[in-house]
């Protein structure tokens, strides 16, 4: 596994859609593999694979806590086919926009269909944090990030800050 650097935005890489995998090789599972080691050493629970510069459609999700055995869950090709109309808001971070931080609404749950690590394929039901996350993450794969959710003078003000140090307990970093 490889350690691989995190783009941080303004990078226009982050604003490119990402291209569908056609199916999941050694190759994909070598680009997850040196994801799933990247967050966890950026102490993430989540990254897209255009965060580290791949324009494809590949998702690394852990949420386990520090203290909890891992338990990653991979995506490839994720389609979100269903979400509740009920919203959750979690104070978000990203990766790619180092400690900054703000309160994003998100549908509570969503049943999403994707390739996993062994090219099977999987829908599946989450919630919570979890939703979010995905959510999230999905978002990177259109070129979205969560301060795109965010007022002009909020979003301009937070990528003004990126080269601040800010550290606060129960915030997500995803």
């Amino acid at each position: 596994m490889t350690l691989r650097k995190i783009l941080i935005e303004p990078d226009p890489v982050l604003r490119q859609i990402s291209k569908p995998v056609i199916q999941v090789g050694d190759k994909e599972r070598k680009i997850m593999d040196d994801m799933l080691e990247t967050m966890y050493k950026a102490n993430g629970i989540g990254l897209a694979a255009i965060q580290i510069g791949i324009p494809k459609r590949i998702i690394v999700i852990d949420i386990s806590k520090k203290e909890e055995k891992k338990n990653p869950i991979y995506f490839v090709n994720p389609v979100i086919k269903n979400k509740k109309k009920e919203l959750l808001t979690y104070e978000e971070g990203c990766l790619s926009v180092p400690n900054q931080f703000a309160e994003i609404d998100r549908p509570i749950e969503c049943e999403v269909e994707y390739l996993d690590y062994n090219n099977k394929k999987k829908n599946s039901k989450f919630s919570g944090l979890l939703a979010t996350c995905i959510q999230h993450e999905m978002d990177h794969l259109e070129g979205i990030l969560f301060i795109d959710y965010l007022s002009k003078l909020k979003k301009t003000m937070i990528i003004k800050k990126l080269s601040k140090q800010k550290d606060k307990v129960d915030r997500i970093v995803v």
